[in-house]
């Protein structure tokens, strides 16, 4: 899926939209109306959905998933990502991203994208 292929009607589902951040101290709601106007956005494709991040293009490269957890009906997802783009120090370099389906289209939008920080588990704690 290309966002440059994106309808009319789905780049303002987009627009409207507003989502939570907390990303190097600053924190509360951002429209993706100014995402789109200051980022090269495009859809990223995990495990066969795709999904529109708050991050430009060139980052996609220096993200991995760390994890994905699909909610029972697969209209959310919670991710645990790294991306390393502006420093590949793997406990600074950890972002959290929320994203719901958008309604009668085929992508998921994020509503959350926060820092995290990656903390390896204890070892012998989870399973």
């Amino acid at each position: 899926m290309k966002f440059a292929e994106l309808s009319s009607t789905a780049l303002e589902k987009i627009q409207a939209t507003r989502w939570d951040r907390i990303i190097e101290k600053h924190e509360g709601p951002e429209s993706w109306e100014s995402v789109l106007r200051y980022n090269d956005v495009e859809f990223m494709e995990v495990e066969g959905r795709w999904l529109l991040l708050p991050i430009d293009h060139s980052s996609h490269p220096n993200i991995t998933i760390l994890r994905s957890i699909w909610s029972e009906l697969g209209h959310s997802v919670t991710l645990f990502l790294k991306d390393t783009t502006y420093d590949d120090d793997p406990f600074f370099s950890g972002f959290l991203a929320v994203c719901d389906k958008v309604k009668e289209e085929d992508f998921f939008l994020a509503i959350i994208y926060h820092e995290w920080f990656i903390i390896e588990p204890a070892e012998g704690v989870f399973e």
